[in-house]
């Protein structure tokens, strides 16, 4: 009687936390979509073809926080050792996330494409040294060419 909450807890943190990544990843996809005119490059320097006629620094950052089914997967791998794949989707979200949120400023800026972007991740930290969550800072170089 005594594992009934907690394991209601976990079963809870899953069925919750997969419906509410399910929803985010569709939402993420349908964003994308509409932003995939715009060009993405992780070089520093420019195309000599490109005449540019204006930039901007944009950002986009994202804080996801772990949900209590994901936070009990990876105390169960930390005891055997390994990679904790409950945060992989945590992290790819989040990064998805502050891309489109990039993508997005720059887009209302007129923009054609960003250049030199570049990702800065952070955990925050939860109660007892247990992670809370994830953030994403995603930022880069917004051109309009001619």
């Amino acid at each position: 009687m005594q594992f009934v909450i907690p394991i209601g807890l976990i079963v809870l943190g899953l069925v919750t936390g997969k419906c509410i990544e399910t929803r985010h990843l569709s939402n993420l996809a349908k964003r994308e979509e509409d932003l995939k005119e715009l060009k993405v490059c992780n070089l520093r320097r420019l195309p000599a073809e490109l005449q540019i006629t204006e930039s901007f620094i944009v950002t986009g950052s994202c804080v996801i926080a772990t949900d209590y089914f994901k936070v009990f997967a990876a105390a169960l791998r930390n005891l055997f050792g390994g990679e904790i794949k409950a945060y992989r989707s945590l992290m790819s979200r989040a990064r998805r996330e502050a891309l489109v949120r990039l993508l997005e400023q720059a887009k209302k800026l007129g923009a054609g494409g960003v250049w030199n972007v570049r990702f800065e991740t952070s955990t925050i930290q939860g109660k007892k040294k247990k992670p809370g969550g994830v953030e994403v800072l995603a930022y880069g170089t917004a051109v309009k060419s001619a």
